[in-house]
């Protein structure tokens, strides 16, 4: 045989780019479990879940040991299973057990490992103090009481959004997970992204739960109910509804909404489509006027909130374009001024940090928010459960009018990327679709966390960065810093952008690339490739955004000190 071999459980199976045993084992066909192991992050090694036994009877953690040629391993011995038992039983002595109503009950690790476990029973007192709930946030609700010390959020928290909003304090049975000082988290220099309660593997940090207040507006005859669906939203929905990851699901999602009661159903793909034609047109006038570059993308409320805390010598950067969201909200309100019953505006986000903009004093009119409420795709996804909508049987339906198109550069929104590539499109003086199939090529596209590329622009080379997750934000404004001068930067906090948002249901790195060829696909049989072809933008700047356009589609992040 060619080739360098592991023997796993008598079967060799060849070493490839594989890290660590964990992913040879797992190429083997076999899942050991885990707790602390994320392919994205640093390795750490704490759960001793996926400990294999060697030929001596030596116990090894696959997470952390490089596969050597000649390993002989087995992964299911006697003393294997009553090692993980032990720690499962001793996690479960600490751990809050009213799994029935945990937010993640049916996707809680712990509740699955006990039971492929077959824990019948916990033999240690469970001694912990009755925990502090701590629900400060708009975006996530942290119980301490459900953390099993895995690390996985610190690690996020840290390596992927340079934030540090969280780490381990004290020490031996008093360690926990917590803020600095244990202040709230709203206090804390959290931004909202939730990528902590992404990777999460208990209850101890999930998403906030605002479905009480739009099954109560839906059950108000007095007020209309609109809603407002995010583009990411179409492709995440329906693996926990029987649909395939990646599927366009918009036709179902429309029909599902009507039927829990909204009066009128709308796509945020087309204020993606105002948002591309007033941020090109700001970033066309900085680069032709001589003003404040590189221009920063602003769809991102966890960057908007990470560039206050962190960096607020860039606001000034940053474009006054309000999100898609706002915008859409904005316009909706305008219309509604009018009307005899009050609107209450619902948007379906794949985003936590959507919660805390929809909170944002710039986003309010006399107090009252222009978005009254946001849930993620998980509460979506609960509500329709909840109603017993057959979310697989329904019938596809058509969003509302009159803002019921929208192009396929609103779309690609959802990923990273696909802002830029938007703005692209209506910058290029090649209109033809063949341009628009080239353009995808020149560096704004694939998974990368940081993409760098130029594209010239009548006699200049415009410098573009693109980057998911903070911490690579961090890096390009260090590269800034150093001399390196960019033009148009997009950030996302989420890694592959919104389809990788935390209020999506999570998915491994494979499984993201699915929603992202999913929104690609629908971007590729669009008729309306462009913003500024869509047939709506041209009516709502003749009607409803005449002499109001900075009013409803702009805003201007301050200068001032921040939590």
């Amino acid at each position: 045989m060619k080739g360098e071999f592991v023997i796993v459980d008598g079967i060799p199976v060849e070493i490839g780019k594989e890290k660590n045993l964990l992913e040879l084992v797992r190429k083997a066909g076999i899942e050991l479990p885990t707790f602390c192991y994320h392919s994205e992050l640093s390795v750490y090694g704490a759960c001793r879940m996926c400990m294999v036994e060697n030929e001596k009877g030596q116990l090894e953690a696959s997470c952390s040991t490089p596969p050597r040629p000649g390993m002989v391993i087995k992964t299911n011995t006697e003393k294997l299973r009553k090692y993980r038992k032990m720690i499962l039983e001793l996690l479960l002595a600490n751990h809050c057990r009213d799994c029935t109503t945990c937010e993640k009950n049916g996707k809680c690790k712990l509740q699955e490992l006990a039971e492929r476990f077959h824990i019948e029973g916990v033999r240690f007192p469970n001694t912990q103090p009755k925990p502090i709930i701590d629900e400060s946030s708009p975006c996530i609700v942290r119980d301490a009481s459900k953390c099993i010390l895995c690390g996985d959020c610190v690690r996020v928290c840290s390596e992927i959004e340079n934030v540090g909003a969280i780490n381990f304090v004290r020490r031996g049975s008093k360690m926990t997970i917590s803020t600095a000082f244990d202040i709230p988290l709203d206090k804390s220099p959290c931004v909202g992204c939730g990528q902590c309660s992404a990777v999460c593997p208990t209850g101890a940090l999930v998403v906030k739960n605002n479905t009480a207040k739009v099954w109560k507006a839906l059950s108000d005859s007095s007020i209309k109910k609109s809603v407002q669906v995010a583009p990411a939203v179409r492709v995440a929905i329906g693996k926990e509804l029987g649909l395939k990851d990646g599927e366009n699901s918009m036709g179902k999602i429309v029909a599902a909404l009507r039927r829990l009661g909204f009066d009128e159903v709308f796509d945020t793909s087309t204020s993606a489509d105002l948002t591309v034609l007033e941020e090109t047109e700001e970033f066309l006038e900085r680069i032709n006027e001589g003003g404040k570059l590189p221009l920063f993308t602003s769809c991102c409320p966890a960057w908007i909130r990470y560039c206050e805390k962190k960096h607020p010598e860039l606001l000034e950067n940053v474009s006054t374009c309000r999100s898609p969201m706002q915008m859409f909200a904005s316009v909706l309100k305008e219309q509604s001024k009018n009307s005899s019953r009050r609107l209450f505006h619902v948007a379906v986000m794949p985003c936590t940090a959507k919660k805390f903009e929809s909170e944002r004093e710039e986003f309010k009119v006399e107090g009252v928010p222009n978005v009254d409420a946001v849930i993620s795709t998980q509460e979506l996804i609960k509500m329709i459960k909840e109603a017993g909508i057959l979310f697989d049987k329904l019938e596809p339906e058509a969003v509302d009018m009159p803002f019921g198109v929208s192009s396929g550069a609103g779309v690609i929104f959802g990923i990273t990327g696909g802002v830029t590539e938007a703005v692209l499109r209506r910058v290029s003086t090649d209109k033809t679709r063949a341009n628009v199939l080239l353009m995808a090529e020149v560096g704004e596209r694939g998974n990368e966390g940081i993409k760098v590329f130029d594209l010239p622009y009548g006699d200049l080379s415009i410098h573009i960065a693109v980057v998911s997750g903070l911490a690579n934000a961090e890096r390009i404004i260090e590269r800034m810093k150093e001399g390196e001068q960019f033009d148009l930067v997009e950030v996302m906090s989420c890694p592959g952008g919104c389809v990788s948002g935390a209020g999506q249901p999570y998915v491994n790195p494979e499984e993201k690339m699915d929603r992202a060829k999913g929104l690609y696909s629908i971007d590729k049989i669009s008729s309306i490739r462009r913003s500024e072809e869509n047939p709506v933008m041209m009516s709502l700047y003749k009607g409803i955004l005449k002499g109001k356009v900075h009013e409803l589609l702009h805003v201007e992040y301050k200068n001032k000190e921040v939590n």
